[in-house]
């Protein structure tokens, strides 16, 4: 559980650090306070690692032949699509999460929250990451 508890807040300080850095990524409520909007976060980094446990595995299991032929690159574009994914599930939930565009804004935040994610995740003792 506790390992649960951990990577949901990784999570969502990647996906913090993503609509920081990236105009068209827009995460939590302009004028609420920083209490709905932490909740917002953890909520979405929530449904983020949801996703990332079920539905990454299989698309990426049947994707194998892109990735090949692109020698990984296309990993970028599932994981902007799971954001996509993230964002519309968000929605149904009424959470404020959203992404302007697939292209330029998904893409760059799927490349920065898969570089802070991994960055949290090195910084971890090694019992947590496992």
């Amino acid at each position: 559980m506790l390992n649960f508890i951990i990577r949901v807040v990784v999570n969502g300080i990647a996906l913090w650090v993503a609509a920081w850095l990236v105009s068209g990524v827009h995460l939590g409520e302009e004028g609420a306070d920083t209490t709905t909007n932490v909740l917002t976060i953890l909520l979405v980094a929530t449904i983020f690692g949801v996703v990332n446990a079920f539905v990454k595995p299989i698309i990426t299991f049947l994707s194998i032949p892109f990735v090949v032929v692109t020698l990984g690159l296309f990993l970028v574009v599932l994981n902007a699509l799971f954001l996509e994914l993230v964002a519309w599930i968000s929605g149904l939930f009424g959470l404020a999460f959203s992404i302007d565009e697939f292209w330029w804004d998904a893409i760059w935040a799927a490349v920065i929250i898969s570089i802070v994610s991994w960055a949290l995740s090195i910084l971890l003792p090694e019992e947590d990451r496992r």
